[in-house]
């Protein structure tokens, strides 16, 4: 019997030390140096090629996960927009092209619905169904930001000015990034073993040592594109899980998408940054 206690005991440690280390991951962050970098694509009218300057700032290595986002509603009782709204919107095969659906009881502990089950096996995965306005207020309570458009393409190109970080062939993608392989997505596609979301840093990192930065959610960023732009417009890096070669094609170093801000997907979440100084 002592024996079994004792195996049983070690088994325990091992499980918390990798849950500690797994932990300790998800709030890693990677520094970025202050210098003059170069962004966007020749010819691309929302992200034209450009040279920008930036300060030395902090990005997360991974996305924000349900269980980051799950401490910060059990200190503050914060009501996301979806569960104020609910008007979330779900993707459930098989739908026509490009149409998700509204879902009433969607909001990111059931960020597919309530009918298809809970994050509580889905702690390390990315939180979904939430709106930049709750991303915000998730931020301040943080002590963290979102990064800028700017930043986050140059973490994601990692010193590289090809299309993706590994190259310019989108085939090699499958190592790096949760998306969607069928030709369509009138049937369910588990080829890189998820539907939806991933847990976080499953994937290969950039070699900047950032995970997901291709697909797995769509990661909201602040900026503009347009000085004119509408207020209530704004901006996601990054594609998500959903994303395919037929349709979205997201998942690469510059394209920038566009969402209200008080709108809810199930494929769109966040990671932060942090500036040096003052730590937002």
């Amino acid at each position: 019997m002592g024996y079994i206690k004792n195996k049983t005991w070690l088994v325990f440690v091992a499980l918390f030390c990798l849950h500690k280390a797994t932990a300790q991951q998800h709030t890693r962050f990677v520094t970025v140096p202050k210098g003059v970098y170069e962004v966007g694509i020749k010819d691309d009218a929302r992200n034209p090629l450009r040279k920008v300057k930036v300060d030395t700032f902090y990005i997360a290595a991974c996305e924000t996960t349900n269980r980051q986002f799950a401490a910060f509603v059990a200190a503050t009782g914060y009501i996301t927009d979806a569960e104020k709204r609910h008007n979330a919107l779900v993707f459930e095969p098989p739908l026509d092209e490009f149409r998700w659906k509204s879902d009433s009881t969607a909001y990111w502990r059931y960020p597919n619905g309530k009918s298809r089950g809970g994050i509580t096996n889905h702690m390390d995965h990315p939180v979904t169904c939430i709106s930049y306005h709750d991303v915000q207020a998730y931020c301040t309570w943080a002590g963290v930001r979102l990064p800028t458009l700017e930043e986050w393409e140059i973490a994601c190109r990692a010193g590289t000015r090809t299309n993706y970080f590994f190259g310019n062939n989108p085939q090699q993608i499958k190592p790096y990034a949760n998306i969607w392989y069928g030709h369509d997505h009138k049937k369910a596609d588990y080829t890189d073993g998820y539907m939806t979301t991933s847990p976080v840093g499953h994937f290969k990192p950039n070699p900047w040592g950032l995970y997901d930065t291709y697909g797995n959610v769509f990661e909201f960023c602040s900026g503009k594109v347009s000085p004119n732009q509408r207020s209530s417009l704004v901006h996601a890096r990054g594609g998500s899980w959903w994303c395919s070669g037929n349709s979205c094609h997201a998942f690469n170093s510059y394209m920038i998408g566009q969402v209200n801000d008080r709108a809810s997907f199930s494929n769109q979440g966040f990671r932060v940054a942090k500036s040096i100084g003052n730590g937002q």
